[in-house]
């Protein structure tokens, strides 16, 4: 069976058809051309398609796309400002936590959930926030001091765009 969707995707209104079998990562990339989202284990172990659902994170290769309608969907590619970088994201540029790429994504809508419900989280915290996040290349130091930067750096909105 095939519904008629209707949510809000980076802040912007969204209205597709999608059967009942679909998910969200299947959507994303595939209908809506959003690739920033990667698609690794179809599992839900690596997080590296971690998206935000009304402010929680979910691996989007387990939901289906019906159980979005109506609701607010976050892909990485929302969490910059236009062409200006997240506080975030540029955290992770400055500290070296970008490498071969594939985790990226995953991580930064992990950090974000963390950082929006705790603005100053500590390193225990920021580990246990990414867990559930799989990184072959950098060793999570890197991504950890990445968090950790943007959170002081955002004195309590550390997803906050760089400049704005």
């Amino acid at each position: 069976m095939t519904r008629h969707l209707s949510m809000s995707i980076n802040g912007e209104p969204h209205e597709f058809d999608a059967a009942d079998h679909r998910t969200l990562i299947e959507v994303l990339r595939d209908d809506l051309a959003l690739t920033g989202t990667k698609d690794a284990c179809r599992q839900g172990v690596c997080g590296s398609c971690t998206v935000l659902v009304d402010g929680v994170a979910v691996r989007s290769c387990l939901m289906l796309a019906a159980r979005c309608q109506g609701k607010s969907v976050t892909t990485v590619e929302g969490l910059a400002a236009g062409d200006r970088l997240s506080a975030l994201q540029q955290a992770f540029v400055e500290a070296g936590a970008v490498q071969c790429g594939y985790c990226t994504s995953g991580m930064l809508i992990a950090a974000t959930a963390l950082l929006e419900s705790n603005p100053s989280p500590t390193e225990v915290e920021v580990r246990a926030a990414l867990v559930g996040n799989l990184c072959r290349c950098t060793g999570y130091a890197p991504i950890v001091r990445a968090v950790l930067a943007a959170s002081r750096a955002g004195a309590g909105h550390p997803v906050a765009a760089v400049g704005s």
